[in-house]
């Protein structure tokens, strides 16, 4: 397949464009970008392929995609930078700021169980549909009523789409602004970071459609209705085709941890706030030691969503099962990603923001299971002269 690569590479990093590439020759991407920043610079910004199925539409420049998940890195930086300014204390109930909260035993249950997925609220008991997920007052009552389904701080399982609204909740109640409001104002309108969550409908013509994919072979999913697995991913349950992904319900909703729409270029923006201490461009967004509690690890082990994560306070860490960095123990470094395989790396060692973005949905596991990312992952640090463990 013969795809040309838009925008700029610089040459030590030449290898990294050939990967990218070279996913497009094997057939695994249609439209894509990466990014990689490092002091906060770009050193990387390229792109490539289309933005629909038939390819028909080029990717350009400003296109721009759901990317899932990887919208909790920055729903995540939100309550960070109000945990600086002293608003919100990670080890204060979250009753605190959100009384209606205290409600079957979670009275005092720590704002950092919500931050490390550990708050036992990885999803909904009441049955919800999709479009319930664009009624905040609806799906945040609900979490605010419901008892935890194990005991808060002894295990993870991953809140898929509820930690978005959890902690939004915690923005809406100590700022008087929506999530998307406060991420606008506070981070994307001063770094300049073309990233929404909650999309203006002037926008819509430049997102790319996200491209269904098979399961891959080998994904063991439990068929019992009654677990914790089951119960996340069905509830709601969301047209496989991922129609509603265009709908314009989808798009200006905020849904915190799943429906941002950027590209590479936007995530690396926002990742170098993290990556460089906390400040960009002479701007300090947060400190540098509010960054270093927030990539302290919280718990390790097997997460009962997703299998083994090793989570800090919002993001995850590098591990042994996903070394993604050298020396994954002592690394400072975070990430996280979205289903598909957008994702996206802050390495406060070397400085640098590693993004990805695509529109063909790859494995539907956590973001560094995906072969696209985990080959670029592996590449960026040979670039740098660094193994990878």
């Amino acid at each position: 397949m013969t795809v040309e690569i838009h925008g700029f590479c610089e040459p030590r990093f030449e290898k990294l464009k050939e990967t990218f590439h070279q996913n497009f020759k094997d057939g695994l991407k249609v439209g894509s970008s990466y990014a990689l920043t490092v002091n906060g610079k770009y050193v990387v910004d390229i792109w490539a392929g289309y933005k629909d199925a038939a390819k028909t539409m080029p990717w350009e420049k400003d296109t721009i995609v759901n990317v899932y998940s990887s919208t909790k890195i920055m729903s995540n930086l939100c309550i960070h930078i109000l945990v600086d300014r002293g608003l919100i204390d990670v080890e204060q109930p979250v009753a605190k700021y959100w009384p209606e909260f205290a409600q079957n035993g979670k009275e005092n249950l720590p704002v950092k169980y919500l931050l490390s997925h550990t708050s036992g609220l990885p999803g909904w008991d009441t049955p919800i549909t999709l479009e319930d997920l664009y009624d905040w007052d609806k799906v945040t009552g609900l979490l605010a009523a419901q008892k935890p389904w194990w005991e808060p701080g002894t295990v993870s399982g991953y809140h898929v789409f509820t930690q978005g609204y959890l902690l939004g909740e915690l923005v809406r109640r100590t700022t008087g602004k929506s999530p998307g409001t406060f991420f606008r104002e506070e981070v994307t309108e001063p770094s300049g970071a073309d990233f929404h969550i909650g999309l203006p409908e002037e926008y819509d013509n430049r997102v790319a459609p996200l491209i269904p994919s098979e399961m891959l072979e080998g994904v063991d999913i439990p068929l019992d209705p009654t677990s914790i697995v089951m119960k996340v991913f069905t509830n709601p349950i969301l047209d496989p085709t991922l129609s509603f992904i265009k709908s314009r319900g989808w798009l200006g909703a905020e849904i915190p941890s799943a429906n941002g729409q950027g590209n590479a270029r936007s995530m690396a923006r926002v990742g170098s706030i993290v990556a460089c201490g906390g400040s960009l461009d002479g701007k300090r967004f947060l400190s540098a030691g509010t960054i270093e509690k927030a990539i302290k690890e919280q718990i390790y082990g097997m997460d009962l969503v997703i299998g083994s994560a090793r989570w800090g306070l919002g993001w995850a860490l590098p591990s042994k099962e996903e070394p993604i960095t050298p020396n994954w123990e002592t690394r400072r470094a975070c990430t996280w990603g979205g289903a598909g395989g957008s994702a996206l790396l802050m390495d406060l060692d070397a400085k640098l923001c590693s993004t990805y973005a695509m529109n063909k949905m790859g494995a539907p596991l956590p973001p560094w299971r995906d072969p696209r990312t985990w080959k670029l992952s592996q590449v960026l640090y040979d670039c740098l002269g660094e193994d990878v463990d």
